[in-house]
């Protein structure tokens, strides 16, 4: 089974991405379940996101506390984190790292195994406007091959109709090509 933590905030699209990715996994006969959790519900809270993917049914109904993998969504939570060194416990990060490579390092310096994308570049270039979900999705499923890139890109038309689901899945590729292993 993979847990995995979304952090970003609201209206960043945690509860899409991780809605996009249990639909994926649901269309190749995976077990899922997705789940958000809210703070203070106004834009730009931090919202946090949960999904678990397994071949087996899912018996555990709590939230996830050690995950496999954490996807970082928002640049300046990453910040905050790093500047506490307060990432989350996961084996493995894949983070929105803005372009930033020195966050990036700095990050890898507290976790062994991170991986970057400039999601807010390219959701940028594509949308006009930092749009990161559907990005951070394609390099998750670079990074840790859960589900196919082509579920994901069914999952994401089926979410988002016509020209807007074709720059998604755009969007999706550019990240899944770019996404990059950080070494020291």
């Amino acid at each position: 089974m993979w847990e995995i933590f979304w952090l970003g905030r609201a209206g960043q699209g945690v509860i899409t991405a991780s809605y996009i990715l249990s639909i994926a996994a649901i269309r190749e006969g995976k077990h899922v379940q997705a789940f958000p959790q809210f703070g203070a519900e106004r834009l730009g809270a931090p919202v946090r996101g949960y999904t678990r993917i397994s071949d087996e049914p899912i018996e555990i109904h709590s939230s996830i506390s050690k995950p496999d993998v954490a996807v970082i969504m928002d640049v300046s939570l990453l910040r905050d984190l790093a500047r506490s060194r307060s990432l989350p416990e996961a084996k493995l990060l894949v983070i929105n790292n803005g372009g930033d490579e020195g966050l990036a390092k700095q990050i890898r310096g507290q976790r062994p195994n991170v991986w970057a994308v400039n999601a807010t570049g390219i959701s940028t270039s594509i949308f006009g406007r930092a749009v990161v979900n559907t990005p951070m999705v394609g390099a998750l499923v670079r990074v840790i091959p859960i589900v196919s890139l082509k579920s994901v890109e069914e999952a994401v038309m089926e979410r988002f109709k016509g020209a807007l689901g074709e720059r998604n899945v755009e969007v999706v590729h550019k990240a899944y090509e770019s996404v990059w292993e950080v070494k020291q």
